[in-house]
Protein backbone atom coordinates (compact mmCIF):
# COMPACT_ATOMS: atom_id res chain seq x y z
CA UNK A 1 0.00 0.00 0.00
CA UNK A 2 2.53 2.45 0.98
CA UNK A 3 4.22 1.37 -2.56
CA UNK A 4 0.83 2.46 -4.23
CA UNK A 5 0.51 6.08 -2.51
CA UNK A 6 4.55 6.83 -3.22
CA UNK A 7 3.82 5.82 -7.06
CA UNK A 8 0.37 8.06 -6.64
CA UNK A 9 2.09 10.88 -5.11
CA UNK A 10 5.30 10.86 -7.71
CA UNK A 11 2.96 11.18 -11.08
CA UNK A 12 1.57 13.63 -8.72
CA UNK A 13 4.85 15.69 -8.18
CA UNK A 14 5.67 14.79 -12.03
CA UNK A 15 2.57 16.04 -13.42
CA UNK A 16 2.61 19.57 -11.27
CA UNK A 17 6.10 19.91 -12.66
CA UNK A 18 4.72 19.53 -15.41
CA UNK A 19 2.16 21.83 -15.34
CA UNK A 20 4.17 24.52 -14.03
CA UNK A 21 6.66 24.28 -16.96
CA UNK A 22 3.54 25.61 -19.36
CA UNK A 23 2.52 28.29 -16.19
CA UNK A 24 2.27 31.79 -16.17
CA UNK A 25 4.38 31.99 -13.83
CA UNK A 26 7.45 30.37 -15.25
CA UNK A 27 7.05 32.44 -18.32
CA UNK A 28 7.18 35.35 -16.70
CA UNK A 29 10.15 34.24 -14.24
CA UNK A 30 12.03 33.42 -17.12
CA UNK A 31 11.16 36.72 -19.19
CA UNK A 32 12.56 38.38 -16.16
CA UNK A 33 15.47 36.38 -15.81
CA UNK A 34 16.49 37.16 -19.53
CA UNK A 35 16.10 40.90 -18.63
CA UNK A 36 18.65 40.08 -15.76
CA UNK A 37 20.86 38.72 -18.54
CA UNK A 38 20.50 41.50 -20.68
CA UNK A 39 21.55 43.77 -17.99
CA UNK A 40 24.52 41.83 -16.92
CA UNK A 41 25.53 41.67 -20.70
CA UNK A 42 25.32 45.72 -20.60
CA UNK A 43 27.72 45.77 -17.51
CA UNK A 44 25.06 47.00 -14.40
CA UNK A 45 25.30 43.38 -12.29
CA UNK A 46 28.64 42.79 -12.74
CA UNK A 47 29.77 39.82 -10.28
CA UNK A 48 26.39 39.79 -8.62
CA UNK A 49 24.57 39.17 -12.13
CA UNK A 50 23.86 35.40 -10.75
CA UNK A 51 22.26 36.80 -7.93
CA UNK A 52 20.42 39.76 -10.47
CA UNK A 53 19.17 36.88 -12.36
CA UNK A 54 17.63 34.64 -10.16
CA UNK A 55 16.22 37.39 -7.98
CA UNK A 56 14.04 38.64 -11.20
CA UNK A 57 13.48 35.34 -12.20
CA UNK A 58 11.76 34.94 -8.77
CA UNK A 59 9.75 38.44 -9.04
CA UNK A 60 8.77 37.47 -12.07
CA UNK A 61 7.20 34.41 -11.20
CA UNK A 62 5.66 35.85 -8.12
CA UNK A 63 3.92 38.66 -9.66
CA UNK A 64 2.39 36.59 -12.35
CA UNK A 65 -0.80 35.73 -11.95
CA UNK A 66 -1.60 32.37 -10.42
CA UNK A 67 -3.56 29.80 -12.73
CA UNK A 68 -7.37 29.35 -12.17
CA UNK A 69 -9.65 26.37 -13.44
CA UNK A 70 -11.80 27.40 -15.98
CA UNK A 71 -15.38 28.26 -15.31
CA UNK A 72 -18.34 25.70 -15.75
CA UNK A 73 -20.66 26.09 -18.57
CA UNK A 74 -24.40 25.71 -17.78
CA UNK A 75 -26.95 25.34 -20.05
CA UNK A 76 -28.72 28.73 -21.31
CA UNK A 77 -32.01 29.27 -18.95
CA UNK A 78 -34.13 29.24 -22.06
CA UNK A 79 -32.71 25.00 -22.99
CA UNK A 80 -34.66 24.40 -20.32
CA UNK A 81 -38.33 24.64 -21.34
CA UNK A 82 -37.51 21.69 -23.75
CA UNK A 83 -38.56 18.75 -21.26
CA UNK A 84 -41.85 21.11 -20.60
CA UNK A 85 -42.40 21.60 -24.64
CA UNK A 86 -42.55 17.98 -24.96
CA UNK A 87 -44.93 17.63 -21.77
CA UNK A 88 -47.19 19.65 -23.44
CA UNK A 89 -47.11 17.74 -26.72
CA UNK A 90 -48.29 14.59 -24.55
CA UNK A 91 -51.16 16.85 -22.56
CA UNK A 92 -52.34 18.00 -25.98
CA UNK A 93 -52.48 14.66 -27.08
CA UNK A 94 -54.12 13.76 -23.48
CA UNK A 95 -56.60 15.88 -23.86
CA UNK A 96 -57.45 14.47 -27.60
CA UNK A 97 -58.52 11.53 -26.36
CA UNK A 98 -61.01 12.59 -23.51
CA UNK A 99 -64.19 13.31 -24.11
CA UNK A 100 -65.34 16.52 -22.48
CA UNK A 101 -68.01 19.57 -22.31
CA UNK A 102 -68.07 21.58 -25.06
CA UNK A 103 -67.40 24.86 -22.69
CA UNK A 104 -64.59 23.01 -21.01
CA UNK A 105 -63.12 22.16 -24.61
CA UNK A 106 -63.29 25.50 -25.52
CA UNK A 107 -61.59 26.67 -22.39
CA UNK A 108 -58.73 24.29 -22.97
CA UNK A 109 -58.20 24.90 -26.15
CA UNK A 110 -57.51 28.52 -25.29
CA UNK A 111 -55.26 27.55 -22.18
CA UNK A 112 -52.89 25.33 -24.55
CA UNK A 113 -52.58 27.98 -26.84
CA UNK A 114 -51.75 30.48 -24.27
CA UNK A 115 -48.81 28.08 -22.85
CA UNK A 116 -48.03 27.05 -26.58
CA UNK A 117 -47.32 30.59 -26.82
CA UNK A 118 -45.03 31.21 -23.82
CA UNK A 119 -43.38 28.13 -24.30
CA UNK A 120 -42.56 28.35 -28.33
CA UNK A 121 -38.86 28.80 -28.73
CA UNK A 122 -38.00 32.55 -29.65
CA UNK A 123 -37.56 35.54 -27.31
CA UNK A 124 -41.35 34.41 -25.56
CA UNK A 125 -39.72 31.44 -24.06
CA UNK A 126 -36.25 33.58 -23.25
CA UNK A 127 -38.22 35.93 -21.57
CA UNK A 128 -40.32 33.55 -19.85
CA UNK A 129 -37.25 31.71 -18.73
CA UNK A 130 -35.75 34.52 -16.75
CA UNK A 131 -38.61 34.55 -14.17
CA UNK A 132 -38.41 31.26 -12.35
CA UNK A 133 -41.89 31.81 -11.02
CA UNK A 134 -43.61 32.06 -14.47
CA UNK A 135 -41.52 28.78 -15.06
CA UNK A 136 -43.50 27.16 -12.29
CA UNK A 137 -47.16 28.23 -13.20
CA UNK A 138 -46.21 26.42 -16.49
CA UNK A 139 -44.49 23.24 -15.61
CA UNK A 140 -47.36 23.20 -12.32
CA UNK A 141 -50.16 23.82 -14.96
CA UNK A 142 -49.41 21.36 -17.58
CA UNK A 143 -48.04 18.47 -15.45
CA UNK A 144 -50.23 18.72 -12.56
CA UNK A 145 -53.14 21.47 -12.84
CA UNK A 146 -54.79 20.30 -16.18
CA UNK A 147 -54.27 16.33 -16.04
CA UNK A 148 -55.32 16.48 -12.55
CA UNK A 149 -58.64 18.40 -13.60
CA UNK A 150 -59.62 16.29 -15.95
CA UNK A 151 -59.19 13.46 -14.10
CA UNK A 152 -60.99 14.09 -11.42
CA UNK A 153 -63.49 15.35 -14.03
CA UNK A 154 -63.46 11.40 -15.33
CA UNK A 155 -64.26 10.04 -12.03
CA UNK A 156 -66.39 11.79 -10.79
CA UNK A 157 -68.60 11.68 -13.97
CA UNK A 158 -68.82 7.82 -13.26
CA UNK A 159 -69.66 7.93 -9.74
CA UNK A 160 -72.31 10.81 -10.89
CA UNK A 161 -74.21 8.35 -13.06
CA UNK A 162 -74.59 5.94 -10.61
CA UNK A 163 -75.99 8.38 -7.65
CA UNK A 164 -76.13 12.08 -8.64
CA UNK A 165 -74.34 14.49 -6.71
CA UNK A 166 -75.31 17.87 -5.74
CA UNK A 167 -73.64 19.81 -8.41
CA UNK A 168 -72.39 18.52 -11.57
CA UNK A 169 -69.06 17.59 -12.54
CA UNK A 170 -69.20 19.53 -15.73
CA UNK A 171 -69.56 22.57 -13.86
CA UNK A 172 -66.57 21.64 -11.80
CA UNK A 173 -64.41 21.51 -14.43
CA UNK A 174 -65.38 24.39 -16.07
CA UNK A 175 -64.73 26.22 -13.16
CA UNK A 176 -61.27 24.92 -12.83
CA UNK A 177 -60.00 25.75 -16.10
CA UNK A 178 -61.68 29.37 -15.96
CA UNK A 179 -59.16 29.56 -13.12
CA UNK A 180 -56.14 28.16 -14.68
CA UNK A 181 -57.20 30.12 -17.68
CA UNK A 182 -56.66 32.98 -15.45
CA UNK A 183 -53.30 32.54 -13.91
CA UNK A 184 -51.81 31.83 -17.35
CA UNK A 185 -53.53 35.15 -18.49
CA UNK A 186 -51.99 36.98 -16.06
CA UNK A 187 -48.38 35.51 -16.52
CA UNK A 188 -48.79 36.82 -20.48
CA UNK A 189 -50.15 40.13 -18.66
CA UNK A 190 -46.68 40.51 -16.47
CA UNK A 191 -44.86 39.90 -19.01
CA UNK A 192 -46.50 41.65 -21.48
CA UNK A 193 -46.01 44.92 -19.16
CA UNK A 194 -42.64 44.03 -18.11
CA UNK A 195 -41.49 44.92 -22.07
CA UNK A 196 -43.93 47.74 -22.10
CA UNK A 197 -41.79 49.17 -18.97
CA UNK A 198 -38.84 48.14 -20.81
CA UNK A 199 -40.08 50.65 -23.72
CA UNK A 200 -41.18 53.42 -21.42
CA UNK A 201 -37.98 53.51 -20.07
CA UNK A 202 -36.12 53.78 -22.54
CA UNK A 203 -38.07 56.45 -23.69
CA UNK A 204 -37.36 58.37 -20.45
CA UNK A 205 -33.77 57.97 -20.69
CA UNK A 206 -33.92 59.63 -24.41
CA UNK A 207 -35.72 62.20 -23.25
CA UNK A 208 -32.96 63.03 -20.04
CA UNK A 209 -30.20 62.01 -22.21
CA UNK A 210 -31.25 65.56 -24.29
CA UNK A 211 -34.12 64.55 -26.88
CA UNK A 212 -30.83 64.76 -29.50
CA UNK A 213 -31.35 67.04 -32.42
CA UNK A 214 -35.22 67.17 -31.69
CA UNK A 215 -34.68 70.27 -29.19
CA UNK A 216 -32.43 72.09 -31.18
CA UNK A 217 -33.16 74.78 -33.13
CA UNK A 218 -33.93 74.52 -36.91
CA UNK A 219 -30.81 76.62 -38.92
CA UNK A 220 -33.38 77.55 -41.58
CA UNK A 221 -35.30 79.35 -38.71
CA UNK A 222 -32.25 80.96 -37.42
CA UNK A 223 -31.20 82.12 -40.78
CA UNK A 224 -28.39 80.24 -41.50
CA UNK A 225 -28.00 77.10 -43.87
CA UNK A 226 -28.28 74.11 -43.69
CA UNK A 227 -25.40 71.81 -42.59
CA UNK A 228 -24.61 69.34 -45.33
Amino acid sequence: MATSRNRGGGRSVAARAAGYLDSARKLTGSAAALGGLALTFAGFAGAYWPVVVGGLYGAGALLAPPPRPAAPAFEEPSSRLDELRADLVTLRAYLDRVDLPDAATERLTALTGLLDGLLAPGWVSEALAEDPEGVHVVARAVRRDVPESVDAYLRTRWWTRLAPGARAPEEELERQVALLHGEAQELVDGLREAEELRQRSHTKYLEDRGGGGLRRASPAKEGRPPEP
